[in-house]
């Protein structure tokens, strides 16, 4: 059996709005669908789509995804004029460095650098 990613799906209360924040974080055409759905192909990454849910993120994510830059604090400065909100301190570890984000909704990703 051959598996492969075809896209991620994120719950979200307004996925037009969510999409956008991605498609801006990284790159890509923000694509509204049918029933409350959007999505975004971005350049070398799985598409990521938005499902449209009535309630509100709770918790923490489950699965978050790690972004690799180059240049951490660069990534921060650009995600948050986007929307994000910065969820910790720069952290080095034997890996690299890396900075937990939250986008417009709550949802959890890092920005990670070797």
């Amino acid at each position: 059996m051959r598996v492969s990613l075809r896209q991620i799906v994120l719950d979200s209360r307004e996925p037009k709005v969510l999409v956008r924040f991605w498609a801006g974080l990284l790159g890509g055409v923000p694509v509204d669908r049918e029933r409350g759905w959007s999505h975004v192909e971005a350049p070398g990454f799985a598409r990521l789509a938005f499902q449209p849910v009535p309630e509100e993120q709770a918790g923490k994510n489950r699965l978050h995804l790690d972004l690799a830059v180059d240049d951490v604090e660069a990534a921060v400065h650009a995600a948050v004029a986007l929307g994000a909100t910065p969820a910790g301190e720069l952290r080095r570890d034997d890996q690299g460095a890396f900075r937990t984000m939250r986008d417009p909704e709550g949802n959890e990703f890092c920005f990670v650098s070797a």
